[in-house]
């Protein structure tokens, strides 16, 4: 059996911190490791555990979540950060990611998409809440180069979209419209499996690692807009 995923809490709030601990001692992939109830704090155990993920609040009195995310970086730079929040705004999204976060979650997530996060998180994935998508595109479409550390994708000339089928142009398109492979699925008629092998497909295609760069790459080819779907 793998080792557990070594896990940190970062909250101010206390039960909400409780209500997290309980949840994944349920499972014994997961073993939580320390807890915090402010920034500072958490830079401090980060940098002494050395936990696999993270799991921060963005806003917490004194060091913010974002500062904090820059500063774990430098003093647990193998440490995945997983942000945990209730802000749904898209320049929070785009200065946590820029500060080293690797993924953004919000707090009303179901149980299970949570677990998912933190495994997928632990391996290097990026990590953002489907609801979220659309607004990092958004905010990639108004920001300078390289707006966040997903932004620096590798570089994809144009003429990699010839190397994709129409069916994985047209999920390119509905995942950079930020839709869940669940919502894909629904919105082609498709088995969600399928969905999810079509996504990984367009990735290795375009080179790329995540469904973020995906979604960049697609904003700044211009074909979010795709009027066949």
């Amino acid at each position: 059996m793998p080792a557990p995923i070594r896990v940190l809490l970062v909250d101010d709030h206390a039960l909400f911190r409780s209500g997290i601990k309980s949840l994944l001692q349920r499972h014994p992939e997961f073993e939580i490791v320390g807890e915090a109830g402010d920034g500072m704090e958490g830079v401090k155990r980060a940098g002494q555990l050395r936990p696999d993920v993270v799991l921060l609040d963005l806003h917490m009195p004194g060091l913010s979540g974002r500062d904090a995310a820059a500063m774990m970086a430098e003093e647990a730079p193998g440490s995945h950060v997983l942000m945990l929040t209730v802000s749904e705004d898209a320049e929070d999204l785009i200065e946590t990611l820029r500060a080293g976060a690797c993924g953004y979650l919000l707090k009303n997530i179901e149980a299970e998409t949570l677990t998912a996060a933190i495994t997928k998180a632990a391996a290097g994935e990026s990590v953002i809440s489907p609801q979220m998508m659309g607004k990092l595109v958004q905010g990639v479409r108004g920001a300078p180069p390289k707006a966040s550390t997903e932004a620096a994708a590798p570089a994809v000339v144009a003429s990699e979209l010839n190397k994709l089928s129409p069916r994985e142009r047209e999920i390119l398109v509905l995942v950079a419209r930020g839709q869940s492979n669940k919502e894909i699925a629904r919105t082609l008629d498709l088995a969600e499996s399928t969905v999810k092998i079509h996504v990984q497909n367009v990735l290795r295609k375009l080179g790329l690692t995540s469904r973020v760069q995906a979604a960049v790459f697609a904003v700044e080819q211009g074909i979010v807009q795709d009027p066949r779907i």
